[in-house]
């Protein structure tokens, strides 16, 4: 990646450590590619495999809550037994979630493969990778780099996830063109994400030891966790609740509702999610310089508030173009929290804590996440209900945002991060 420079690290092998770098960023790009074009169709083919609205809400959590188990047990080992070891892992459970997901219309098959495997019914980082890594990122970054890397981190996420979306939609649409059934088209990007997996655990070999946890630094305690412990589980208890929010209205669900509500096809859902994920990753660019000015707590309140605001007004939209224009309004703003949050977090802990840290954060939010799925298909499949699912999840995630600044705008950490920006 051109924007990753020797100024950006510190360690002595740089060459090593740019090298890292830069690889991990591919990874990520290639992970938020397949969660992309997944994620447009996911619910579309289950649908087309006979499932009800109901057994797909519930198939959703349970593939959420899986990944929740998934990142518990890698996450708290991966300073231990390695962090490229547990990498290549995860980039294994996507194909173990892939393969039953195209091969099966079976509901136990797929409720197996969900929680055993990783998949991505939102579009978003799922499963172990984020949290390890973060840290290993951390471990090459000084303080004042780190937030505008985990926003270029998070731009090259977004801006695949929303090239993935927009090869997707269309990929199935052209071959439903073509004569393929609308279950078959699905099933090959199914594939495709399931072949994804495997190009990922050979980029993850890729990685030096320098990735490593220090050889110092051994975990504290049975979740990794020692003096941070206090501060990691405030965090996770209010990400959490985010989290839960958010599983309302997973990218999965907003195509499924603008299929339903308005008649929308493969191809156009494709590109909503091409534009909205171009937002996203524009808007988590831009984190870093209000981050520098007004200080990470700041930043990842009072951008969240009104992108919430926006994402209650989508089902109040009397027709197709007002609901995508204000839905892409609200990606515009909605990730500016995102990488101010991830240094948040790695800027509380020792670097020993840092893949525990991130690794139970992240647990804690796919656990919320996991929850809300079951609730939200029982909602859109009444007509009269089918909109509460953006209201409820706009709602919680305005309370989160107080609860947040409350908590920790007037802490001690909060303080000194503050005092890092320039002054007026």
């Amino acid at each position: 990646m051109p924007w990753i420079t020797r100024a950006h690290i510190h360690v002595d092998s740089e060459g090593q450590a740019l090298s890292d770098m830069r690889l991990l960023f591919a990874t990520r790009s290639l992970r938020m590619f397949s969660y992309g074009f997944l994620s447009v169709v996911l619910v579309l083919y289950l649908a087309g495999l006979g499932f009800d609205e109901w057994r797909i809400g519930l198939l959703l959590s349970l593939t959420l809550l899986g990944d929740t188990l998934v990142s518990l047990f890698i996450t708290t080992r991966a300073d231990r037994f390695g962090r490229r070891k547990m990498l290549i892992l995860g980039a294994f459970l996507m194909v173990a979630a892939g393969i039953p997901f195209a091969l099966s219309g079976n509901f136990l098959v797929l409720v197996i493969a969900a929680t055993i495997g990783v998949i991505s019914p939102s579009g978003n980082e799922v499963g172990p990778f984020l949290a390890i890594e973060q840290a290993a990122l951390s471990q090459t970054l000084p303080d004042e780099k780190r937030t505008a890397v985990f926003s270029w981190y998070n731009l090259s996420g977004s801006f695949s996830t929303a090239f993935g979306a927009l090869a997707g939609g269309w990929t199935a649409q052209l071959l439903q063109g073509g004569g393929l059934g609308s279950v078959a088209s699905y099933r090959v990007l199914v594939f495709a994400y399931a072949a994804a997996g495997l190009v990922l655990a050979l980029g993850f070999l890729g990685l030096s030891a320098s990735v490593e946890a220090p050889a110092s630094a051994s975990p504290v305690g049975r979740l990794g966790l020692g003096k941070s412990k206090k501060t990691v589980l405030k965090l996770s208890a209010l990400f959490s609740l985010d989290a839960f929010a958010g599983g309302f209205v997973i990218q999965s669900l907003i195509a499924y509702w603008f299929h339903v509500r308005f008649g929308a096809q493969p191809g156009l859902l494709g590109t909503i999610f091409f534009l909205a994920n171009i937002l996203a990753g524009i808007s988590a660019l831009s984190a870093a310089g209000l981050a520098r000015r007004f200080g990470l707590i700041n930043t990842m309140v009072f951008t969240h508030i009104p992108s919430n605001v926006l994402l209650i007004l989508v089902p109040l939209m009397p027709n197709l173009p007002l609901a995508i224009a204000v839905l892409l309004l609200r990606y515009s703003i909605s990730q500016m929290d995102v990488p101010t949050r991830q240094s948040y977090t790695m800027s509380v802990v020792s670097p020993e804590e840092r893949s525990a840290a991130a690794g139970i954060t992240g647990i804690a939010r796919t656990t919320g996440a996991s929850i809300s799925p079951a609730i939200a298909g029982n909602l859109v499949a009444g007509s009269a209900t089918a909109s509460l699912p953006f209201i409820i999840a706009g709602g919680l995630k305005i309370v989160y945002d107080l609860l947040l600044y409350r908590s920790f705008k007037g802490s001690e950490k909060a303080q000194a991060l503050e005092g890092q920006r320039p002054k007026a």
